[in-house]
């Protein structure tokens, strides 16, 4: 999706503090030959925040740098990956009661870890659709320290972070242009995420933890068994990278132009696979020196990247940056993001950074 004519005017984080993966390997929590290869430093743990608190305190300061008032807004999606509170309870109506009021449609996403690139996208042809819509409230958050979520272990070459992150989605000009956003989907993959495990009942209601790395690594021994699941994974290649190209054409950019890229918060090694041997961009340019402090935190991972790049000045007027992640589906998604200013709150511009 082209969208030359939307903008950020702000976006704001809540991320608590870190334990160190030295500390996880002595307490037994996460094995030492698997934090020799990742190599990540810590992880975001936010003992018993909830997540909507999390999403609210981002989405006050997100709101805050844009400069909009709450009641301009049009628009409030939250998206998550994990469970947000009691069953049945809409988190976002927390965030609407306690910040932006009654007036605007809000709604939840089920997205998995590329939820903020879906907000993006319905965002944008949400504000396009009638005269006089002014902008969007994009948050996600999660808080994965459950009995049925072991942040340590859960994940294949990751560590779950928790975090709380929200973009202001703007049709008046702000400090940056969403110049592009894009997904596909490869559906014949979706076993990669619950492979060996019964459609009913579901899991929780069971007390069946959450697993993606048992599910992976089932999925791939059956995948190199049989000839057509080895298809299947190289169509994800093949996906990963149009998807991208198909951003970048968008934008009006090359590969070559861009100053940074932020994938998911995974390991060293993958990160490095997905910039220098698919993209053919220098790994030097990724976020993962950040995102290795933080872990995996499920749909906030590039908003955090870009608040935390922008705030440090790392990315100033001119400058893009490329955002992309995949989640269960599986579904994979990109994003272009041009800088158009240093807001007031940069250390450019003498901010809190």
């Amino acid at each position: 999706m082209e969208t030359a004519d939307m903008y950020i005017s702000g976006v704001g984080s809540y991320l608590p503090g870190t334990v160190d993966v030295d500390h996880a390997v002595a307490a037994g929590w996460y094995p030492a030959e698997e934090a020799e290869l990742h190599g990540i430093a810590s992880v975001a743990v936010a003992g018993d925040v909830p997540a909507p608190e999390m999403a609210l305190r981002a989405a006050r300061t997100a709101v805050a740098r844009s400069g909009r008032s709450p009641t301009d807004l049009d628009l409030l999606l939250y998206t998550s990956t994990w469970h947000q509170g009691p069953e049945g309870w809409p988190p976002q109506a927390y965030v609407q009661r306690h910040l932006v009021g009654d007036g605007v449609l809000s709604t939840q996403l089920k997205q998995g870890c590329n939820g903020m690139f879906a907000a993006l996208e319905l965002a944008a042809s949400y504000l396009r659709a009638e005269p006089g819509r002014q902008a969007a409230l994009l948050v996600a958050a999660d808080n994965y320290g459950t009995p049925l979520a072991d942040r340590w272990r859960m994940l294949p070459g990751a560590i779950a972070g928790d975090a709380g992150s929200a973009l202001v989605l703007d049709t008046e000009p702000g400090f940056a242009r969403l110049a592009s956003v894009c997904s596909v989907s490869v559906s014949q993959a979706e076993e990669m995420h619950r492979c060996a495990e019964p459609l009913f009942p579901p899991g929780v209601t069971e007390g069946r933890p959450l697993d993606f790395a048992a599910h992976n690594d089932t999925f791939r021994r059956r995948a190199v068994a049989g000839g057509e699941g080895t298809m299947v994974l190289v169509t994800l290649d093949e996906r990963m990278v149009e998807v991208i190209d198909r951003a970048l054409a968008q934008a009006g950019v090359k590969a070559a132009d861009v100053t940074r890229l932020t994938c998911m918060n995974t390991s060293q090694e993958i990160a490095d696979q997905i910039c220098e041997h698919r993209l053919g961009i220098p790994a030097s340019r990724s976020t993962w020196d950040f995102g290795r402090t933080i872990g995996h935190c499920g749909a906030s991972d590039q908003v955090l990247a870009l608040e935390h790049l922008v705030r440090r000045g790392d990315l100033g007027p001119g400058d893009h940056l490329l955002m992309f992640a995949y989640g269960p589906g599986v579904t994979i998604s990109a994003a272009v993001v041009e800088i158009l200013e240093s807001p007031a709150w940069s250390r450019a511009r003498g901010g809190d950074a």
